[in-house]
């Protein structure tokens, strides 16, 4: 009996990492809480981690960006006086889209229509400063998991009742 306890304890430490490494790939960090209380880990566990896992990746995507933005100044500078091209239609329509929602609805809305990364990435592309991305998606990441977390944690424990 001793040999299965240790068994199942092996095994949700590595169920925890692997939640934790998951939330940090785009495009799967917003199905990481829900699987892992499905799975039937601790949902505060689950939710720190999957916070975590996702917050650490798009705060590092953010400082790189701003770091490539600091460089690209640098290499170009600016020629006063020189006509710029025209944007394309399609940066003209991404701008007109940036105006519309803005960098806070591109972070509320990211987990869902894009991903945290992208959105990250297409704030920073759109030069925002990297304090307000940051902030926005750290608030972005943060309802998002706590919503995903409680919505999973009540909705399975009513779906699936504990000890029928």
């Amino acid at each position: 009996m001793e040999e299965l306890r240790v068994l199942i304890e092996s095994f949700e430490e590595g169920a925890y990492i692997a939640l934790f490494l998951l939330s940090a790939v785009p495009w799967v960090e917003v199905s990481v809480v829900p699987i892992g209380i499905l799975m039937g880990l601790h949902p505060i566990s689950v939710a720190i981690l999957g916070f975590l896992g996702n917050w650490i990746t798009v705060f590092l995507l953010i400082l790189l960006f701003d770091r490539w933005n600091q460089w690209r100044k640098r290499r170009k500078p600016s020629r006063a006086g020189a006509s710029e091209e025209a944007p394309s239609k399609r940066r003209q329509r991404a701008r007109r889209l940036w105006e519309r929602f803005g960098l806070v609805g591109l972070a509320l809305l990211s987990p869902l229509a894009t991903g945290t990364h992208l959105a990250a990435a297409v704030a920073m592309a759109f030069r925002t400063p990297k304090g307000k991305v940051t902030l926005w998606m750290t608030v972005s990441i943060f309802l998002w998991t706590t919503l995903l977390a409680a919505g999973s944690h009540y909705g399975f424990e009513w779906a699936i009742p504990q000890g029928t």
